[in-house]
């Protein structure tokens, strides 16, 4: 029976001390992860970089890992015009069976959903932001974006009828959607009245309907789904084959 105690004792022991080292490696691993992830896409902040699963060092030894999530704030995308970029905030992804190379200097996710959000004065930027001619003696121009509930986009048009500017902005709701995996599309659901001004359709879509191109996401994710909020437009994102490093 003492023997057997002591037996007990040791495996405590021993298995005490692999949780530590797995616990050590992996945020030593984390924290790898996080820096060359920084680099590769050329970050100004260090993301946070989760590896789950346990044991950790059973998973480095069979070259791929469950589970990593990533954080990255205030990412700056490609419009794909190339004349500017758009600042995503807080995107999240989550990446399973992620296979790594012998010298971890790749990694290759087989899949990833995650989420994003884009605050709505940088969705305003797309818009047309000079006054423009919609009908005779009327003038539009896009001035505010927010949340109009139940997932539209409120656009607020400030208009001017015969020289004298509406004392309040015309007001629109509009679906949101995703075009391509990279294009966020709002178009009004019906057109706004503009002080009893007969308008064009056409001029007047071309004021508040528009589309604001996304590009370059992290390890080529895509968009999916986008809602609109009260912060901005909530973007969900997927991707296979999906390059984390290397």
């Amino acid at each position: 029976m003492r023997a057997l105690r002591i037996l007990l004792v040791i495996a405590v022991i021993l298995g005490g001390i692999f949780v530590i080292v797995d616990r050590v490696a992996v945020h030593f691993a984390e924290g790898e992860a996080a820096d060359r992830l920084k680099a590769a896409e050329g970050l100004a902040s260090t993301p946070d970089v989760s590896i789950e699963g346990f044991p950790f060092l059973t998973q480095v030894a069979g070259g791929s890992l469950d589970e990593v999530r990533v954080g990255i704030e205030g990412y700056e995308a490609p419009t794909g015009d190339g004349a500017r970029k758009i600042r995503i905030d807080d995107l999240r992804a989550d990446m399973r069976g992620v296979e790594f190379s012998g010298d971890y200097s790749s990694a290759v996710a087989d899949s990833a959903t995650g989420t994003a959000t884009v605050a709505y004065d940088e969705l305003l930027r797309a818009a047309k932001s000079e006054a423009t001619q919609v009908g005779p003696g009327v003038t539009a121009e896009v001035v505010g974006l927010s949340d109009g509930g139940d997932g539209k986009i409120k656009v607020e048009v400030e208009t001017t009828v015969l020289g004298a500017e509406l004392p309040e902005p015309v007001s629109v709701l509009s679906s949101v959607t995703v075009v391509d995996g990279d294009t966020v599309r709002v178009r009004a659901d019906a057109l706004p009245a503009f002080g009893g001004v007969e308008v064009v359709e056409s001029r007047v879509r071309r004021i508040i309907d528009f589309e604001q191109g996304i590009d370059g996401l992290p390890g080529g994710i895509r968009l999916d789904k986008v809602e609109a909020a009260r912060d901005g437009v909530e973007i969900t994102v997927k991707g296979s084959d999906v390059r984390l490093v290397g």
